[in-house]
């Protein structure tokens, strides 16, 4: 493994760089994937997660003999620059993955902002390129055929939980959403007001908050003064642990809270504390879930057994998803038979893909259309699946603590 920064430049302690020289002696014994990471910057933690999942199915592809490709066995070689959280560095270091370092597919960026940046790189050079974490609409929508998404889209969380808020509270009447303004947090708030309108609630209020925002007292001011039964706040890690401390702080509360993307984190848990109580979200895995699969782990729970030896937590998520486009990728060159980008690509859009993470099948734009995610509540400290019924493991809650 190699973990590089944009320039060569010097690297964080304890990380090695790789030595320079040709990449032509890859093609003989090695599958060569490259994956532009935020090793460094606001979005370390996701990119950590991503790189234990990469690195998980790179140890158990490699100690099963690699990827057969034909009467080859490949052994699988990562290639890491460190984009530092900056989406245009992210978009120099596909390039270089590409046309230096000569890679033979991608991996995504973290986020939909990102990854739709980088996937112009990639069908430039008509490279295909799996996308961990991007979920909105508007990645997919450019006609692309060389980007596939293991995540299904935003409105997959935003029915459910919209439709479990009817349902459950049908005094809920007021609605109030905070986003960050970001491509990915933007769509997914966008896709929470459609579902709460279509179902008669009101939006009482919408506002977005700037990426870097480190103080929201103002716009949760704001936000209390409306006085909303559901509270949606969408963003990363960070910005969900200050906003729930500080909507605390407050005095906020509603009869349901949902953050998206922070609470399916035992970190953002164990930060907040208390406050996590009865908060809602969603994700596109979680290791109840109970998957058989073809890929190198053969099902769900084997996935987070290797996990939980490797890294001595469960995997969330981000972790997961890391995993699952290095399965969904070996498992496209496996039935082609081939690396050549074509024929792979010609699997990728075939679908069928029978992985731990779940049944993985492609819209012809490219994003994945064929599981439901789970919808998630902090109950007692511990993440529990509310919906759907077939693998619910708690009754969902209201009345979040403050």
């Amino acid at each position: 493994m190699h973990i590089m920064k944009l320039g060569i430049r010097p690297l964080l302690a304890g990380l090695v760089l790789a030595a320079a020289g040709s990449t032509s002696s890859f093609a003989q014994d090695k599958l060569l994937i490259g994956a532009p990471l935020p090793v460094t910057g606001a979005l370390s933690p996701e990119g950590t997660k991503l790189k234990q999942g990469y690195e998980l199915w790179q140890d158990q592809v490699n100690a099963a003999g690699g990827i057969k490709v034909g009467d080859q066995q490949l052994k699988v070689e990562l290639r890491y620059y460190d984009y530092q959280s900056a989406t245009p560095r992210a978009i120099q270091l596909a390039e270089k993955l590409i046309t230096d370092d000569k890679v033979n597919f991608l991996f995504s960026p973290f986020g939909s902002g990102a990854t739709k940046a980088t996937s112009a790189v990639a069908e430039k050079y008509g490279v295909p390129m799996i996308a961990s974490s991007a979920s909105s609409v508007e990645v997919f929508d450019q006609g692309y055929k060389n980007l596939f998404g293991v995540y299904t889209d935003n409105s997959t969380f935003s029915e459910p939980i919209a439709e479990l808020v009817k349902t459950k509270l049908p005094d809920a009447k007021r609605v109030a959403i905070l986003a960050r303004n970001d491509l990915y947090p933007l769509s997914l708030a966008n896709e929470f007001e459609k579902s709460a309108k279509k179902r008669g609630l009101e939006v009482v209020f919408f506002e977005k908050y700037a990426i870097g925002t480190l103080d929201h007292a103002s716009a949760l001011t704001q936000l209390r003064a409306t006085n909303p039964d559901w509270i949606i706040v969408t963003g990363y890690i960070n910005d969900l642990i200050t906003v729930r401390k500080q909507a605390a702080d407050l005095r906020i509360s509603g009869s349901v809270f949902t953050l998206i993307n922070g609470p399916a984190y035992q970190e953002w848990i164990d930060a907040v504390g208390p406050l996590a109580e009865n908060v809602t979200t969603a994700s596109w895995f979680h290791p109840v879930v109970k998957y058989q699969s073809d890929d190198v782990f053969g099902s769900s729970a084997k996935f987070v057994e290797l996990f939980k030896q490797k890294y001595g937590s469960e995997p969330d998520f981000t972790q997961a998803s890391g995993a699952a486009v290095g399965v969904v990728l070996q498992l496209a060159i496996e039935r082609a038979g081939s690396t050549d980008h074509d024929k792979v690509r010609t699997e990728l859009q075939k679908g069928g893909f029978k992985t731990f993470f779940g049944p993985i099948s492609f819209a012809p734009s490219g994003i994945a259309n064929s599981y439901v995610p789970p919808v998630l509540q902090i109950q007692n400290g511990k993440v529990e699946v509310v919906v759907p019924q077939e693998i619910a493991t708690s009754e969902f809650r209201t009345a979040p603590q403050n």
